[in-house]
């Protein structure tokens, strides 16, 4: 079976004035199907950079990443935007909800974009936030919320369309340690129960401690990629329908 990412030599160079500053520097690696997969570093490693080469975001100088069998560096900006619509959800630290809009018209939004009827996306819609225990919120908007309370929305959205892969960019950096210990749980589970890819970036050790595996970057560069022998997801049984 083919991996589900694939990155060989990658290479990412910006020009800032007459310099030339190496963001990322020959990385090579696979992430698996259904594997939790955590980029480790500090601010300035490279770690963010990656991520959005990963997601189609921004163009390497050199190299290829390959994610569900395609090319996606060889591919136009419409394709790429295309390609994500179909097959990756996205966590951010800062929610990025729509607040003029309820939780669940901010969870169906992804729906839309795959032509799915308003009817049936609102269904799917209630149906994940019933899953991460918003069931009563769904008519809030998420002004109306709390910051954990908002990071199951996101959540939420970002599993609605059973996206292959989910790319969650410090999910847990603007809340407290319970919250980000239930967040953290809610996304694993999700991941284990429909067997989809996370790419988790991170900063936090602990919050690195729910992945499969962790590699950790510096100066753009891979300083170690290792699977863990025991990890916080396989105490957690998983969430039910």
């Amino acid at each position: 079976m083919e991996p589900m990412i694939t990155v060989k030599n990658l290479i990412k160079i910006y020009k800032v004035g007459s310099e030339k500053v190496v963001a990322l520097n020959d990385l090579t690696f696979d992430v698996a199907e259904g594997e939790i997969c955590c980029i480790l570093g500090t601010s300035g490693s490279g770690k963010s950079t990656l991520l959005n080469m990963l997601a189609g975001l921004e163009k390497p100088t050199r190299g290829e990443i390959v994610i569900a069998g395609q090319r996606i560096e060889k591919m136009s900006e419409k394709k790429v935007t295309n390609f994500r619509q179909k097959n990756v959800g996205f966590i951010f630290q800062s929610y990025n909800l729509l607040y003029g809009i309820t939780a669940l018209e901010n969870v169906a939004m992804p729906l839309m974009f795959r032509g799915v009827k308003k009817k049936k996306r609102e269904k799917i819609a209630f149906l994940m936030l019933a899953m991460v225990g918003l069931a009563k919120r769904v008519k809030h908007k998420p002004t109306q919320m709390s910051g954990g309370q908002q990071q199951r929305v996101g959540i939420a959205r970002a599993f609605a369309a059973r996206p292959k892969i989910v790319f969650a960019d410090e999910p847990t950096g603007n809340l407290d340690t319970k919250t980000t210990l239930e967040v953290m749980e809610l996304m694993v589970a999700l991941c284990r129960k429909n067997n989809q890819t996370l790419i988790l970036v991170t900063h936090d050790r602990d919050i690195a401690s729910y992945a499969d595996r962790i590699i950790r970057i510096s100066d753009g560069e891979i300083v170690s990629n290792e699977y863990k022998k025991i990890s916080k997801i396989n105490q957690f049984e998983g969430v039910k329908r």
